[in-house]
């Protein structure tokens, strides 16, 4: 999976089509991504230490990789990604321009 905490990355299908968020958290083994501020979902939660009235809170849910495209750092547009090699290290590359996506 070419995703990784911190891209920024734009929502290209479902109810939040066309919204831009960052990557939150990488759920590799179920290819699903949670990014901040997409898929809000009501979730009930009952009283806890940190919460001690419990009650009905929005939380962000995980989103599949395949609805969402990086953004490229160069013209902030939705771009593939490619891999190829620099300096003997793998490095993520935007297909669109050409830029690395790692720093």
């Amino acid at each position: 999976m070419l995703f990784k905490t911190g891209d920024k990355v734009r929502v290209m299908r479902g109810k939040d089509a066309g919204k831009e968020g960052t990557i939150k958290q990488v759920l590799k083994n179920k290819d699903r991504v949670i990014v901040e501020g997409i898929n809000m979902v009501k979730k009930h939660v009952k009283p806890s230490n940190t919460n001690p009235n419990g009650g009905i809170v929005d939380a962000e849910a995980a989103i599949h990789v395949s609805n969402v495209m990086l953004l490229d750092p160069k013209d902030n547009k939705p771009s593939r990604v490619g891999v190829t090699e620099q300096d003997g290290k793998r490095v993520r590359v935007a297909k669109k321009s050409g830029t690395a996506l790692d720093k």
